[in-house]
């Protein structure tokens, strides 16, 4: 039986005017002007409303080559619900205003995740109450328009560093087989009282500056594919990246597979340039993971 999450932050954090997202999607896509290449398997990039981060997250989906994949692995972190694990979704299809993406085979993939005991299941309210991966779903749905793809939606909770690499551990084979893709959702740097997180290092001067090179010392560490240099990174600084434990999962994903993959960042903004202690912003950076040949 059909079971359909509804595109519930449609109207609010994004347009539920099927023409105008589409037109919004596109242009920000060309304005990206980035080769596709199916060399890229996997993406990070950011999930705040899209008048703030929807022109950063066409730096990470405009790289798609959609002609081969059939499955996107979609992680994403649990914003309002507490779990220590992994969660999959019950739902059947995901609805967006440009079309509605199914839900992986249950039959297989699904079936085959859960019967290593090691996830969850989510309902239909948690799933959607929550806005990580459904800021990534109509840019999935722009970019495989025409091309029978299926999502599979992990919902990422508060991992423990053992269990980020018992998670990467398990989902890494899928990484090997290139109908697989995987969209990986996190915002940087929330920063100012609102956060409760106003690291500043007065060396780069000015409070955005200081934020800059926080996240970007981040990225690099990213970059590195070291899994444990970045959970010391945060251990160090508290840099308040939400998404960091699916990204933690997905750099144990890729130390774990056979294919070599390499993630590059392509684009960061600041939803806001903060220049005193009473100013608040969300940094967005977008990368694309890509095959080291």
């Amino acid at each position: 039986m059909e079971k359909i999450r509804r595109a519930s932050h449609a109207g609010s954090w994004y347009t539920d005017n099927p023409n105008k997202l589409s037109e919004e999607l596109d242009g920000w896509i060309r304005a990206a002007g980035l080769p596709k290449s199916s060399d890229v398997r996997g993406v990070i990039a950011p999930h705040a409303g899209y008048s703030y981060s929807g022109r950063a997250a066409a730096y990470a989906f405009g790289n798609i080559d959609p002609t081969n994949i059939t499955r996107v692995f979609l992680l994403g972190p649990s914003h309002h619900y507490y779990t220590p694990k992994c969660a999959l979704s019950t739902a059947t299809v995901y609805k967006t205003p440009i079309g509605d993406l199914p839900i992986g085979d249950l039959s297989s993939f699904i079936e085959e995740l859960k019967a290593t005991g090691k996830f969850e299941l989510m309902n239909l309210r948690v799933d959607e109450a929550e806005h990580s991966m459904e800021m990534h779903l109509p840019y999935l749905s722009k970019v495989f328009e025409g091309h029978p793809v299926k999502i599979i939606p992990i919902l990422v909770g508060a991992l423990s560093a053992e269990n980020e690499a018992m998670y990467g551990k398990l989902l890494a084979k899928y990484v090997d087989d290139p109908h697989n893709f995987f969209s990986v959702s996190s915002d940087f740097c929330h920063w100012g009282s609102r956060f409760n997180y106003m690291y500043y290092d007065k060396k780069y001067g000015a409070i955005h500056k200081s934020i800059e090179a926080l996240d970007k010392m981040g990225m690099d560490i990213i970059e590195t594919g070291d899994a444990d240099a970045f959970k010391q990174y945060l251990s160090e600084y508290d840099n308040t990246i939400c998404g960091c434990h699916p990204i933690s999962v997905f750099l144990h994903m890729l130390s774990n597979s056979s294919t070599k993959i390499k993630i590059k960042f392509l684009r960061y903004e600041q939803s806001s340039q903060c220049k005193s202690t009473r100013d608040s912003s969300v940094s967005y950076a977008s990368a694309a993971a890509k095959v080291d040949a």
